[in-house]
């Protein structure tokens, strides 16, 4: 296991202050505020820390309030909303300097068998193929040194393969806005479930709105030519998955506008099961 993944699990990881509070921190970052994926990753470990382990996560929806201080410690308070035979479900609400800051729902089920149907895994070309993130940012001169370390850091923990240029990488032309890449950890994680849901939590809010900027010819925030911010997330966690093992993340954006852009995507093992389903909106704004 890397030294950046150790570090980044030791960050997603809680302390326990109360029963049902947990206490978290930050780490400082480019832009002045906490990433969205680390405040739900987070959130997640307090709601499946209330949850008897035989549930696994199905779904999660979050909103995101205000803008997280990198400085300050965050407090989780789960509430026990129902715990029913098969499904459980909890709420999260993050809270900063006397303010929430973000809010989660999340729900939890006991194995079931069932109906058993899906889409079919999109082409992608395998990521042992692909540049890693490191060759690509040799390539990349005009991003500012500040952003550079900031990017090879979270290379770092998790290895992220873009089959195409990224949005920061080839900014000023209008492609499709569609997106893919591929993603693990870099090391090896334990087996339990929820650990590897976590992970994929944080990474999933790493590059789901880069479709959106494509397709605008946008380089987003490495580059500064939009201001933007996740509003709401949802993940549906179909079919068990390890994080730590090539994840193919495909990406969409059906619509921008007013501000707002929505992203889509599906997240499928590299045997081709489909794994999870996320959708998020944010605010994408070009600066004045």
């Amino acid at each position: 296991m890397s030294q950046a993944l150790e570090s980044l699990l030791d960050l997603l990881d809680l302390e326990r202050i109360e029963q049902d509070m947990f206490r978290g921190r930050s780490r400082s970052a480019v832009v002045p505020r906490v990433f969205g994926g680390q405040v739900a990753a987070q959130a997640m470990v307090a709601a499946g820390r209330t949850v008897p382990v035989d549930r696994h996560a199905h779904s999660l929806h979050a909103y995101f309030l205000r803008t997280g201080d990198p400085c300050a410690p965050i407090v989780y308070t789960v509430d026990r909303m129902r715990d029913g035979r098969s499904f459980t479900t909890r709420r999260v609400v993050a809270v900063q300097h006397g303010r929430p800051v973000f809010a989660l729902s999340a729900s939890f089920q006991t194995y079931e068998d069932g109906l058993d149907h899906q889409i079919p895994m999109p082409p992608a070309p395998d990521p042992a193929d692909l540049p890693t993130a490191e060759e690509r940012l040799r390539q990349y001169g005009h991003l500012h040194p500040k952003v550079v370390e900031h990017l090879r850091e979270a290379g770092d923990a998790v290895d992220l393969r873009y089959v195409d240029e990224p949005p920061y990488g080839r900014f000023g032309e209008v492609r499709a806005p569609h997106s893919q890449v591929w993603f693990r950890t870099n090391g090896k994680l334990a087996d339990d479930p929820l650990l590897h849901v976590v992970l994929a939590t944080y990474v999933s809010d790493m590059t789901l709105l880069d479709s959106v900027l494509l397709a605008h010819g946008r380089g987003g925030w490495a580059v500064g030519d939009v201001v933007g911010a996740s509003l709401d997330h949802a993940m549906w966690f179909h079919r068990p998955f390890r994080a730590d093992e090539w994840l193919l993340y495909d990406q969409e954006s059906p619509s921008a506008y007013a501000g707002r852009g929505l992203g889509q995507a599906r997240i499928h093992t590299q045997d081709g099961r489909l794994a999870v389903s996320v959708i998020q909106e944010g605010v994408v704004r070009v600066p004045r």
